[in-house]
């Protein structure tokens, strides 16, 4: 899973094996370090659950957490659609999110794009 954070707007990519277990355990995650102490550390996941916004986030110290609603997430990794997305009021501005299939990319090699999605416009010419 790719987290991107660019201003007020929050990206995870998901990779096909990742929204797999996704869907069969209901919560993925990654943990980035940046020192040695235990709480110098960054957990980001993205969940299922039942509830009733397509989208939602929860902050806790060291772990940032995307909520997909169990229905959304199950019609996202069934169906073409690129991405869940939304917005979340944070008093006064708006945090944007999007979920997206990771797909592979279009420069890369064979190893780069392992566990991708085929990209849509593999193939087309300008």
């Amino acid at each position: 899973m790719k987290l991107r954070i660019k201003g007020n707007s929050l990206r995870l990519r998901v990779s096909p094996s990742e929204i797999k277990r996704l869907l069969n355990s209901g919560r993925i995650e990654e943990t980035i370090c940046f020192a040695p102490e235990q709480d110098e550390k960054l957990t980001y996941a993205l969940e299922c659950a039942p509830c009733e916004k397509e989208i939602a986030v929860r902050y806790r110290p060291q772990e940032l957490t995307v909520v997909l609603s169990n229905d959304g997430a199950r019609k996202w990794a069934g169906e073409e659609q690129v991405g869940i997305y939304g917005s979340v009021d944070i008093g006064g501005s708006q945090l944007e999110l999007a979920v997206e299939k990771d797909f592979a990319c279009l420069d890369a090699d064979d190893a780069d794009n392992a566990d991708t999605f085929p990209n849509p416009k593999s193939g087309v010419s300008c």
